[in-house]
């Protein structure tokens, strides 16, 4: 019932935005990865990236302006991952904080001596459990360094939603548990081998960080390069596409995307 409710609340909010054809296509210019949707997909994404920016308080960080352009694109990108979830998934907090470019989160850990060290971590983004996303916004990809970071961030929202940052978001019924974790298991391990070997990967290494982070990184090539994720880990691209509910490959295949003739 509350869920209803909280649903009607974002589409009545919704329809007072007014978005131009002409601002919609020069921000999903910015994101071709758009075009492995189905075509009647569009503009239900654009539905729900209006719900989304009624559902939830963007702000920029050290006076950052966000123009609407900023906003529809990362109320789009968000939405992508619960496309066909819905947004429900990204209940129990509201906030979301744009920095321009990276930004430094002070941090403190304790060594075995029981000493606390304070070091300055540069990051380009942070989600929290029950709070806010904290995200860099990057007017060149380029400047990325090939990291989708609102993807990325939004991945650990739905991660965290089963209680724990362990690459093991909430399954939907039908799908198994045992099977998604060895299919994640075995590409982390293998991914891991590669990375300590020194090997040049086209998966960020970033992903041998932590299983959550494995589960983030491939969550991002998921939606850019799912010929790729599919070509190299295939049994964490089907674990995807059952609980994403999306099949990105076939999409980019329609697009006429080429296949890689290899991976590693």
């Amino acid at each position: 019932m509350f869920s209803k409710i909280r649903e009607w609340r974002r589409q009545r909010a919704a329809r007072e935005y007014r978005v131009g054809d002409d601002l919609w296509a020069a921000v999903e210019a910015q994101l071709p990865f758009l075009a492995y949707l189905p075509e009647d997909d569009r503009p239900r994404l654009r539905g729900m990236a209006l719900e989304f920016l009624a559902d939830k308080e963007m702000s920029g960080a050290h006076g950052f302006v966000l123009t609407d352009r900023i906003r529809l694109g990362i109320a789009l990108q968000a939405c992508l991952p619960v496309l066909n979830l819905g947004l429900d998934w990204y209940r129990g907090w509201v906030g979301i904080v744009i920095y321009p470019g990276d930004f430094v989160i002070p941090r403190e850990i304790v060594d075995e001596a029981g000493v606390v060290h304070a070091y300055d971590d540069h990051v380009v983004g942070e989600a929290w459990e029950g709070g806010p996303v904290l995200i860099s916004w990057f007017e060149r990809q380029e400047d990325a360094d090939g990291m989708n970071v609102v993807i990325h961030e939004f991945a650990h929202k739905l991660d965290m939603l089963a209680g724990a940052v362990d690459g093991v978001p909430p399954l939907h019924e039908g799908m198994s548990r045992r099977a998604w974790i060895e299919a994640f298991r075995r590409g982390y391990r293998d991914f891991c081998e590669h990375v300590d070997r020194g090997e040049q990967t086209w998966l960020d290494p970033y992903a041998a960080e932590s299983p959550s982070e494995f589960f983030a990184v491939a969550a991002e090539a998921f939606f850019e390069t799912p010929l790729w994720l599919k070509a190299d880990l295939p049994e964490v691209y089907e674990q995807f596409r059952l609980f994403m509910r999306q099949d990105p490959a076939a999409g980019a295949q329609r697009a006429g995307v080429q296949p890689p003739e290899e991976t590693g």
